[in-house]
C-alpha cells in the first residue's frame, strides 16, 4: 500500500508533471518520455516520503526543497534520455537542464548551512539525486560512445548491491573532501560529453579519466572498509562498522560521504 504523502513530495510530483508539460509544449515529448517522466515523478514522491518517515524528520526543510527541485529537473533529463532512443532529442535542452541541476547541487548545501536545516535525510536525498543524474547521463551517452560509459553511472549502484552480499561494505569510511571533488568531476565531464562540443577522442579521454578517478575513490573506500571490517566475534555490536544500524542513524553517519 502506498503511504499518504506530505505536501513536499506531492509538490515534487506536481512540479514534475508541469515541467514535462512544458517540455511537450516547447520541444515535444512523445509517449516514451511522458511515461518515463511520470513514473519517475511518482517513484520520487513515494520514495522521498518513505525516506522522510524513516529518518524521523517532520517535514522537508528549505534545503530539501531545493534538492526536490533538482530531482524534478533530473526527471526531465531522464524523460529526454529515454526519448532519445526513439527520436532525436534537442541536446541543448537536455544539457541545459542537466547543467542547472548540477549548479543547484551547490545551492542546497549553502541553504542547509545558512538555515541550519542540514540532516541525514537531506544528505541522503542530495546524494541519490546526484547518483541518478550521473547514471542517466551515462545511459544517454551509451549509443554514441559505447556501453563502457555505463560503468561511471553504475558504480554507486554496484557498490550498494555488493553491500547486500558483503556486510562489511556497509560500514562508514572517514569523510574525504576528495570524494566530493570526484563526484563533481563526474557530473561536469558527463554534461560536457553530452553537449558534444569536443572532438570524440578528447571526450573519450575525459570520460576515461573521470572513470579512473571514480575507481580510485571507491577503491580507497573499499580498501579502508576491508581493513576495518568486523570479525564474527564482534558482529553483535549494534554500532560496529559494517553492521546494520537503525536507518535514521545510518543515514546520518554514512551519507556524509559523496558516494
Amino acid at each position: 500500500m502506498v503511504p499518504p504523502v506530505r505536501p513536499g513530495p506531492a509538490i515534487g510530483l506536481i512540479g514534475q508533471v508541469a515541467l514535462l508539460a512544458i517540455l511537450a509544449k516547447t520541444v515535444g515529448l512523445g509517449a516514451a518520455g511522458w511515461i518515463t517522466g511520470v513514473l519517475y515523478g511518482f517513484a520520487l514522491c513515494v520514495l522521498a516520503e518513505r525516506a522522510r518517515r524513516g529518518s524521523g524528520i517532520v517535514r522537508f526543510g528549505p534545503a530539501d526543497r531545493v534538492t526536490l527541485t533538482r530531482a524534478t529537473l533530473v526527471g526531465c533529463v531522464t524523460a529526454l534520455t529515454v526519448e532519445s532512443f526513439t527520436r532525436p532529442t534537442p541536446v541543448f535542452v537536455l544539457v541545459g537542464i542537466a547543467t542547472v541541476a548540477l549548479v543547484l547541487d551547490a545551492v542546497d548545501g549553502q541553504v542547509a548551512r545558512r538555515t541550519a536545516s542540514a540532516s541525514g535525510f537531506g544528505a541522503r536525498f542530495d546524494m541519490e539525486v546526484d547518483a541518478f543524474l550521473i547514471f542517466v547521463l551515462s545511459v544517454y551517452l551509451t549509443p554514441a560512445l559505447g556501453a563502457w560509459v555505463l560503468a561511471i553511472g553504475a558504480m554507486r549502484y554496484t557498490y550498494v548491491v555488493a553491500g547486500w552480499a558483503l556486510p562489511w561494505l556497509r560500514g562508514t569510511p572517514p569523510p574525504r573532501f576528495w570524494c566530493k571533488v570526484v563526484a563533481a568531476i563526474q557530473g561536469i565531464v558527463l554534461v560536457v560529453a553530452a553537449a558534444d562540443v569536443l572532438p570524440t577522442l578528447m571526450t573519450v579521454g575525459a570520460l576515461l579519466v573521470a572513470l579512473a578517478l571514480l575507481l580510485e575513490s571507491f577503491g580507497r573506500d573499499v580498501i579502508w572498509l576491508w581493513r576495518h571490517r568486523v570479525t564474527s566475534a564482534h558482529a553483535t555490536s549494534p554500532h560496529a562498522p559494517g553492521v546494520d544500524v537503525p536507518r535514521a542513524a545510518q543515514w546520518t553517519e554514512t551519507l556524509q560521504q559523496s558516494h
